[in-house]
C-alpha cells in the first residue's frame, strides 16, 4: 500500500495511492490528525487500530501537491554514512580519510534536523554565502512502525512500517569544516522525501536499486543489497540503548557517484534538477535554487 500526504483545496490530507500511481483517495481524518501526515497512520497502526475509512472519491495525483509523507518528523532523521563499498572508496581521500580503513567495523550514524524535510517536488535552497559545495545523495529511507530498544537483527524487519525515497543533500565543505556531519546535512530544505511511504508488506527492499540523475545524466545506480551494513544491522545499531518510535526515519546510505566523488568534483548549482529513484518504490525530483 502506498500512503501519501498532500495538499488539496488548501487542506493537508492523507490518502492511499493507486497501484499505478495515478490517483489518490483521501482517508477520512480529522484536520488535527492529517496535520502530521502519514505519521498519524503509522502511530495508529502501532496502537493496533485499523486504517481509517477512505472517502468515496479518488482524485488525480496530478491535481494535488504531494508533500513529504511525514512532513515534520517527531525528531531528527537517523542517517547512515559510507554504507556502500564503492561510495566509501570514492570518498576515502576526503571526509572519510581519517577512518577509511574501518569500513566494516561499525556504521557511521548521524542525524538531520526534522525542519530540513521537504516534499518530493519542492525546491531545495542553496545556502549562498554559507556553502559552495552542495552535493546529492540518493537513498532508501526506512520508516519504523513499532517501538523498540536493543532490537535484535532477526526481529528488526518486524519493526519496519514501510519505505520511502530520500535525497540526503549535503554541504561538503561544512561537513568537513566541523568534523561532524549534522550541520552540513541539516540546512533548510536539505532532505527531500517522498513521494509516499510504501508499506513493508508490499515492497522487498533487498531486491530494489537506488538511482540518481542530475539534469538527466545518470550519476548513481546500485542494488540495495550492496550495502555494507544491511537494514536489520542498521536498526540493531541505532536501537542500542536508544528507543526507536513509530515514525522514526532511517536514511540507509548512498551509492557511489556523488558529486564529490567525481574527478574533478562537480557540485550542484542554481537551476540543477536532481531526480532520485528507488526501483519499485517511486521517485522524487527537486530543483536547486
Amino acid at each position: 500500500m502506498r500512503l501519501a500526504t498532500f495538499q488539496l483545496n488548501g487542506r493537508r490530507q492523507v490518502g492511499q495511492v493507486s497501484s499505478d500511481g495515478t490517483k489518490v483517495t483521501p482517508f477520512a481524518l480529522m484536520e488535527a490528525q492529517a496535520a502530521s501526515g502519514v505519521l498519524a497512520l503509522v502511530e495508529s497502526a502501532a496502537r493496533g487500530e485499523p486504517l481509517p475509512q477512505l472517502s468515496a472519491q479518488a482524485v488525480s495525483i496530478e491535481s494535488v501537491q504531494l508533500e513529504a509523507p511525514i512532513p515534520r518528523p517527531r525528531r531528527n532523521v537517523w542517517c547512515v554514512g559510507r554504507n556502500y563499498h564503492a561510495h566509501a572508496k570514492e570518498l576515502s581521500s576526503s571526509v572519510f580519510k581519517a577512518n577509511s580503513g574501518k569500513t566494516d567495523e561499525w556504521p557511521i550514524v548521524f542525524t538531520k534536523a526534522p525542519e530540513c524535510v521537504v516534499g518530493p517536488r519542492a525546491d531545495v535552497q542553496l545556502p549562498g554565502g554559507v556553502s559552495e559545495q552542495i552535493d546529492y545523495e540518493a537513498e532508501l529511507g526506512v520508516v519504523i512502525g513499532s517501538q523498540g530498544k536493543n532490537i535484535r537483527p532477526e526481529d528488526a524487519l518486524h519493526h519496519v512500517y514501510g519505505y520511502t525515497v530520500i535525497n540526503d543533500v549535503t554541504a561538503r565543505d561544512v561537513q568537513m569544516r566541523h568534523q561532524q556531519w549534522d550541520m552540513g546535512k541539516s540546512f533548510d530544505t536539505f532532505c527531500p522525501m517522498g513521494p509516499w511511504i510504501q508499506t513493508a508488506d508490499e515492497f522487498d527492499a533487498l531486491k530494489s536499486r537506488v538511482r540518481c540523475w542530475v539534469n538527466g545524466e545518470q550519476r548513481q545506480d546500485s542494488p540495495v543489497d550492496n550495502m555494507i551494513f544491511d537494514i536489520p544491522t542498521l536498526i540493531e545499531t541505532i536501537s542500542r540503548g536508544i528507543t526507536l518510535y513509530p515514525g522514526d526515519i532511517i536514511a540507509t546510505g548512498t551509492p557511489a557517484g556523488v558529486g564529490m566523488g567525481l574527478k574533478p568534483p562537480v557540485f550542484l548549482k542554481a537551476g540543477d534538477v536532481v531526480r532520485v529513484e528507488v526501483e519499485g518504490l517511486g521517485e522524487i525530483e527537486n530543483r536547486f535554487v
